[in-house]
Order: structure tokens, then sequence, then C-alpha cells
């Protein structure tokens, strides 16, 4: 009876660590996308933008590569689409 209760006890213990490990974490964002981000010289680079809900974690350039667009180039995005990042 003795060695039965040990036994159940580890077991239990185990299981209970190995939920506790595994177990999701809280994820550092909820999504992400791609964004062309345009300065005012419509100088141009892609981002991946990391969000937590409306939260902005933090944004990257995708590649080294940029493009630089003419003077009078006018982004065709409306301005929420421009200016939102989350």
């Amino acid at each position: 009876m003795k060695k039965t209760v040990i036994l159940l006890s580890i077991l239990m213990l185990t299981l209970a660590s190995i939920i506790f490990l595994t177990a999701e974490q809280d994820p550092p964002y909820t999504h992400s996308w791609t964004k062309a981000i345009c300065d005012e010289n419509n100088h141009c680079q892609d981002h991946i933008i990391f969000c937590k809900g409306e939260k902005l974690v933090s944004t990257t350039p995708i590649t080294g590569a940029t493009v630089q667009l003419s003077k009078n180039w006018e982004d065709p995005r409306d301005e929420e689409i421009r200016e939102k990042f989350c």
C-alpha cells in the first residue's frame, strides 16, 4: 500500500511538471505583417511589423533593399493605412 501511494505521488508530480513546463507561455506578439515604410523624401523600405493586440512590439527591416521614388510620387494608400502599425 505504501509503495502504491509513493508511486502515485511520483506519477502525479511528474505529470504536473510536464503540464507546467509545456503549458503555452504568453506569446511576445499576437500578429505580424509586412509594410512599406516611406520617409518624407519618398525613400521606402519593407519592414515586418509585430503587434500584441493594438500595441506595436517591434518593426524590423526585412532586407537591406530600399527604393528611392521620384519627388512627385504620391503614396496611393489612404492615410489611415500609411500611418497604422497595429
